[in-house]
């Protein structure tokens, strides 16, 4: 609240202000006490800086804008009463037509509320017409179709949602005010599981695993190539270079964490090895960490998202018959003409039926399809199928939406209504079209009858996740692949050594057993070695051996316990360890023991901390049998199986 010192203040400097302008402008229209307008502003007198225009405008310029004037005043004396045909298309919920018992049609929809607030503003009546088929029509589809009846001015307006095509322009006026941009959008089946990938790829992306892949072939040759480079530059022996399948096969078992058994001496070969270590450490953190998280809360995606994964998947797909979908495709110049060899191939389906339950249930439900149609149409049939579908089953949400909208639209397109050419409609009903769709009247009445939340969106956001076979589907294949991989590897070294085996008996063959053409004695193939000591009886040693065949291996572990005639070959390893006084005695040991005072048995010894048997060999060696039953096991199979 102001003081009295501020209010002198005030006063003070307002003695100086110049008085207030209480005329008003010249050429003011004055409205009456009631708000009506008393008198109008003649046309012929309005200046052209009072029009809007600069004060050196052009006299035709004025003289336009007053013809102008004058002739929509004529229109709208004119269309007083009278009564328009005006033709629709039964295109749920933007413009429909319901037929009454006494035969009269009448106009539903978007259009028609849109064409009634017209019929009040000025004053005229209407009846509807619908062509005889339910197309928009085109160039090569002119016959019985909406363009047709406005192109032969048969009706005065067409009242429908018409997407602005190139083909179409030759035959009709379009309005220029644009009602809206149509987009067309893809309505499917929702798939079990995400389109991002299988579960095991699903972490990283394809470029991702390439480099992966790339990566692990490229690593094993350079670390091979840098342990060459550097023992030839420093001439260290001491670092073993490594074979380059030594060097592979450590990069594949860090990368499947099983290590290795290669132990570089040298710090650059240690580094090489450390630096792959902690790529891959890291990269499995990465993956492990993604592939939970795909598991559990991915992102949900579609198969079909766009006009090209149509395209290159060859999906199969339904729109209406005669609608912006199909002409956008057979047109030329039109940015789906790309689709145009599905048609030839029967990918694409147009549908007669105008009904969209029946299209859903029979091509999107029945049998797969992609059903592609304009945005308010798809969210009024998937919220009627979302409220009948929740009659069935109240609290699965898997059954309220079996279905699920892209997010790309197919198609986007002005549309407008359509006129006769050189008809006048035009320029009496566009303004107040663009007052409407600048209000977002027009906007508001296509989405009124759906809620504001959305209906079955793409995500359902269910976070409760079990796995499917279709996550684990790549293992399958991965396990598939190895084991495939394993028989064809196995079938070629059983091919080589089969051609190997050929190959020295045709040798033998030709010139004699153990003799080569120049009369040198070479030894039999190793396949041809392998079954004469089958045939003979006498059986393989362990190893490479350099005793002769006579060398009788070690006794079974069950007669070790177990007493022996002079007679068994195998008596003779039961024969004491021979010491110092030749009772076979293993005294001067002091750890030696005979085994059940058998004089025919081993000694039993205890060796770095195991219990052996002791045996002396014919040749005069000693043979170890351990007594432990993990090894015992081990020496019962190597000897006898």
């Amino acid at each position: 609240m102001a003081t009295g010192i501020e209010l002198l203040v005030a006063a003070a400097l307002c003695a100086a202000c110049p008085a207030l302008n209480e005329s008003l402008p010249a050429n003011l229209i004055q409205l009456g006490e009631d708000g009506s307008l008393p008198t109008e502003l003649p046309i012929g007198n309005v200046a052209a800086n009072e029009a809007g225009l600069d004060a050196d405008a052009p006299a035709e310029t004025l003289e336009s804008l007053i013809s102008k004037k004058l002739k929509l005043r004529e229109m709208r004396e004119w269309i007083g009463g009278k009564h328009l045909r005006i033709a629709t298309l039964e295109d749920y919920p933007l413009s429909y037509t319901e037929l009454l018992e006494n035969g009269t049609r009448i106009g539903r929809g978007v259009s028609f509320q849109i064409i009634n607030f017209l019929k009040k503003k000025f004053n005229f009546t209407y009846e509807v017409v619908v062509p005889q088929d339910n197309i928009i029509g085109s160039l090569k589809d002119f016959d019985r179709s909406l363009i047709q009846m406005v192109n032969s001015s048969v009706v005065d307006l067409a009242a429908a949602f018409i997407p602005s095509l190139s083909d179409q322009r030759t035959y009709v006026y379009y309005s220029t005010t644009t009602l809206d941009e149509g987009e067309w959008i893809m309505v499917m089946q929702r798939p079990r599981e995400s389109a991002s990938g299988s579960g095991l790829l699903a972490p990283f992306e394809f470029w991702v695993w390439i480099l992966i892949l790339v990566s692990l072939l490229a690593v094993g040759p350079i670390i091979y190539v840098l342990i060459i480079l550097r023992n030839r530059l420093t001439g260290d022996g001491q670092q073993t270079p490594y074979s380059l399948g030594h060097c592979a096969w450590f990069v594949y078992g860090a990368l499947m964490k099983q290590g290795s058994t290669l132990s570089p001496i040298a710090d650059s070969t240690r580094l090489l090895f450390a630096t792959w270590w902690i790529f891959i450490t890291i990269l499995t953190s990465f993956y492990t960490a993604n592939l939970t998280a795909f598991l559990t809360l991915s992102k949900f995606t579609l198969p079909y998202n766009t006009v090209n994964d149509i395209l290159t998947k060859n999906k199969h797909f339904v729109s209406i018959r005669g609608g912006g979908v199909e002409y956008a495709i057979r047109t030329t110049n039109e940015s789906l003409f790309m689709l145009n060899r599905m048609i030839q191939n029967n990918y694409a389906v147009f549908s007669e039926e105008a009904n969209d339950t029946y299209n859903l249930q029979n091509y999107v439900e029945r049998n797969g399809y992609v059903f592609v149609r304009d945005r308010p149409a798809i969210n009024i049939m998937l919220y009627q199928d979302y409220l009948y579908r929740k009659t069935i089953s109240y609290s699965d949400e898997k059954v309220h939406c079996p279905f699920a909208m892209a997010k790309e639209p197919f198609l986007k397109k002005k549309r407008t209504f359509a006129y006769p050419i050189g008809s006048n409609l035009s320029q009496l009903f566009d303004p107040e079209l663009l007052n409407l769709v600048e209000s977002g009247i027009v906007k508001h009445l296509s989405s009124r009858d759906i809620p504001s939340a959305e209906i079955c969106p793409q995500d359902l956001g269910g976070t409760e996740r079990q796995l499917r076979n279709g996550d684990l589907m790549m293992t399958y294949y991965i396990m598939l692949a190895g084991f495939a991989t394993a028989v064809a590897v196995f079938s070629t070294e059983l091919v080589f050594r089969y051609i190997n085996s050929r190959q020295e008996a045709n040798k033998w063959a030709r010139h004699g057993i153990g003799r080569t053409p120049n009369g040198q004695s070479v030894a039999p193939s190793r396949w041809l070695r392998g079954w004469r000591r089958v045939d003979s009886g006498h059986g393989q040693l362990l190893g490479a051996s350099t005793h002769g065949q006579n060398v009788t291996p070690p006794p079974p572990y069950q007669s070790i316990f177990s007493g022996g005639t002079n007679g068994d070959p195998r008596s003779r390893w039961r024969r004491p360890l021979a010491n110092g006084n030749g009772n076979g005695n293993a005294s001067g040991s002091g750890n030696g023991v005979l085994l059940g005072g058998d004089p025919g048995g081993g000694v039993r010894r205890l060796i770095n901390g195991r219990d052996y048997m002791v045996f002396r060999q014919p040749n005069g060696q000693s043979q170890l049998v351990p007594v432990r039953s993990p090894s015992a096991a081990l020496f019962q199979y190597s000897y006898t199986e």
